[in-house]
């Protein structure tokens, strides 16, 4: 090919390429500029395994419960002091809430434990507390009356409870 013929071929799609360019960089900006989704810290297990230990009665003060499982790469990022800033993280409770962890504390011990303190992202308000150690977490959770908190009910498993703060026997 002579070197017109090659000028010609590159002048017709100058245009194209431009706009291949323009569009993928627009593209990109957009993309960037969405926070990623966030992600839970735990589910619900819709048919946990039966419990093979005696089962406790239920308490009056707890309106309802069920078994939930960590995800536990969430669980590791959250308890390490150093990883910030940390990915968007919500908790799943009861009635579809699920709100969304501002992390304003976490401090690590030198034996796997760590202490996580915040609150919640508007419009949410209220605050957790949660202790991890290992693959174990144990918290409470207040938004508004509402009072949360998760329990370890034998090997490795956990579960969340709604309180009813009226009829907790006071301390």
């Amino acid at each position: 090919m002579c070197d017109s013929k090659k000028q010609s071929a590159v002048q017709r799609f100058k245009p194209l390429l431009l706009t291949l360019l323009v569009g993928s960089m627009i593209g990109q900006m957009a993309w960037a500029g969405e926070p990623p989704e966030p992600k839970s810290l735990w589910h619900t297990i819709l048919n946990p395994p039966p419990i093979t230990q005696p089962q406790t009665p239920k308490k009056p003060w707890m309106l309802r419960d069920r078994e939930i499982e960590l995800d536990l790469s969430l669980l590791k990022v959250l308890k390490d002091a150093g990883a910030r800033p940390l990915p968007r993280i919500t908790v799943e409770l009861f009635d579809n809430i699920n709100p969304e962890l501002d992390v304003s504390s976490t401090v690590s011990r030198i034996n796997d434990t760590a202490v996580i303190r915040g609150t919640f992202k508007p419009p949410v308000q209220g605050d957790f507390t949660f202790v991890i150690t290992g693959n174990l977490l144990v918290g409470t959770i207040q938004i508004g009356p509402r009072i949360y908190k998760t329990d370890h009910i034998g090997n490795g498993r956990l579960r969340l409870v709604e309180l009813d703060p009226d009829k907790m026997p006071r301390d």
